[in-house]
């Protein structure tokens, strides 16, 4: 039983008289014996952790017995938790409480799990409070979430999406949680949110004194930012990659642009995120529990409405990349991307490290091992890589001369292994652009009308797939290529005069499929034909694999 309190009859601590008609005192649950100096005051209440994404209830056990003055925070907690004890020490003595000098102990159960972080500082403090009897009041069914400030103000708290939603699927009902945090839990339906600017004011409507009103959010029904930074339409020429983006965006594809320094490689990249589909309120809410649990929810955007884009420099570390991490993991760039676009720019410079992204990028998750336990974090995204041909950047253009010897270049183009560049279902060259071109007044093609071609094509795919769990052609399993990417005659007999003179190998091969069903999807036809075929082949890298 939650919210309750075993009081000490010969305790001189007490509530004030006007909290007195809130007293829930629970025999059942009474420690020590009636008139005795050594009887216990206990007090529960509950509060959440965060494992990887996903949430987990605690809970709050605060024991005063007589005894020594002492402060001990047992259940594994890390260095945040345990200064916890100072924290919460002046946040109840500025809250206008005494502050018990007896023996305190605080459990935070299960023991066994791991605990980090500065979100279980509120629920100790009123824990204490109730149990030393100055406060008085009904407390199940609520979680209490939130770091508290010397003064007694509470403070953000990361990760409280996930908590919310632990909380409800446990059955807690009411969750109180920082006036800042408020908007971001409110996104969990089916549970009250209390916005708890200080302590004060907390205890004060746990006693009934002055109750604060539950927060009311429409967060779940925000439009999407309609402004990008960079429109398809501002690009000059380079009509051939803009249509491969496009069939990398209708089947969520990873791609790979080579070309010359200054061809607009990185200005393309840039643009994708304005012809991808909104995120769907399920794949919304994906995205912010990452963004929560990593601190880095805009405070004035509880709901992430837009695709992220991640571009993390060449120099991040492996950790940075997939998570993890010394101490507390956190996921990595690649699942801040989820549902997004992940661009490394100049990726023969990231090196070695690159070899961690092939198994996010087969399996869309990544699955972190540690003696302590494993946590897999959600990697669903869209690979979008820039290189230059060779370390000058001028190798193959017709302009100007490279200055890198043949083994420079070689050795320059196998920084990226085999394996990692067959992951890439499109590869394009992005040669250099003239000057009547970038001069020319012309617009192009404008962002918004080429979305909407991608979004008639997602749609597609959502109808063909269903609720399988297959989102996007890139998600493909076997048997689902075998279901509806049945070839014709003319088909079959081009993919084995392909896969003869290419040298396919059998990802190679099914990658090729994939695509063919994308453009089949972008021309809205159902029977993958052979010019659908033909243009996918065009994606794969020129050299033999």
């Amino acid at each position: 039983m939650s919210g309750y309190v075993t009081p000490n009859p010969q305790s001189n601590i007490g509530p004030p008289r006007n909290l007195l008609l809130h007293y829930p005192v629970h025999r059942a649950e009474y420690r020590g014996s009636i008139g005795k100096a050594g009887g216990h005051m206990l007090a529960k209440v509950h509060s959440c952790a965060v494992i990887g994404l996903e949430g987990l209830v605690v809970e709050v056990e605060v024991d005063i017995a007589q005894g020594l003055p002492s402060f001990t925070v047992v259940g594994l907690g890390d260095a945040a938790v345990q200064e916890s004890r100072e924290r919460v020490r002046s946040a109840v003595r500025n809250s206008g409480l005494t502050f018990p000098m007896k023996r305190l102990t605080v459990n935070l159960a299960p023991a066994d799990l791991r605990k980090a972080g500065p979100a279980y500082d509120l629920p100790i403090a009123v824990g204490l409070a109730l149990a030393s009897g100055q406060v008085f009041g009904a407390t199940e069914g609520a979680a209490f979430i939130g770091e508290l400030g010397l003064d007694g103000g509470v403070r953000h708290t990361e990760g409280v999406l996930p908590m919310a939603a632990v909380a409800r699927q446990h059955g807690l009902t009411t969750l109180y949680v920082p006036v800042e945090d408020a908007a971001e839990a409110s996104l969990v339906e089916d549970i009250r949110v209390i916005p708890v600017r200080s302590l004060a004011d907390l205890l004060a409507h746990i006693s009934g004194e002055r109750p604060i009103a539950p927060y009311l959010s429409q967060a779940r029904h925000l439009p999407e930012e309609e402004t990008f930074p960079v429109d398809f339409q501002d690009i000059k020429g380079q009509e051939h990659v803009k249509r491969a983006l496009e069939v990398a965006a209708a089947g969520g594809h990873n791609i790979l642009m080579s070309g010359t320094p200054g061809s607009g490689k990185t200005m393309m990249a840039r643009a994708l995120i304005s012809i991808l589909p909104p995120l769907r309120l399920d794949e919304a809410l994906e995205v912010t529990k990452i963004y929560s649990v990593c601190g880095q929810l805009p405070r004035d955007t509880p709901l992430v409405r837009r695709r992220p884009f991640c571009a993390p420099h060449h120099t991040t570390s492996i950790a940075g990349l997939v998570g993890g991490g010394p101490g507390r993991a956190r996921p990595g760039m690649i699942s801040m991307a989820h549902r997004g676009v992940l661009f490394l720019d100049e990726l023969p410079e990231f090196g070695p490290k690159l070899e961690v992204l092939r198994q996010p990028l087969e399996e869309r998750v990544v699955t972190l091992s540690r003696s302590s336990g494993t946590i897999t974090y959600p990697a669903a995204v869209m690979l979008v890589a820039a290189q230059n041909p060779c370390p000058c950047g001028w190798y193959g253009d017709p302009e100007r001369q490279c200055t890198c010897s043949p083994a420079m270049v070689t050795r320059y183009q196998k920084r990226i292994s085999g394996p990692l560049l067959d992951r890439l279902d499109i590869h394009v060259d992005v040669p250099r652009v003239n000057y009547e071109k970038l001069s020319s007044d012309r617009l192009g093609e404008p962002s918004r009308t080429i979305r909407d071609r991608v979004i008639a094509a997602r749609e597609r795919q959502h109808e063909r797939f269903g609720s399988a769990g297959t989102r996007t052609n890139a998600d493909m399993g076997p048997a689902d290529l075998r279901r509806h990417c049945q070839l014709d005659a003319a088909g079959q007999a081009l993919m084995k005069a392909a896969a003869r003179q290419m040298n396919l190998s059998a990802r190679g091969y099914h990658r090729v499929i994939k695509l063919a069903r994308t453009i089949a999807d972008l021309a809205g036809v159902e029977q993958i034909g052979p010019a659908h075929l033909a243009e996918a082949l065009q994606y794969r890298p020129c050299r033999m694999e």
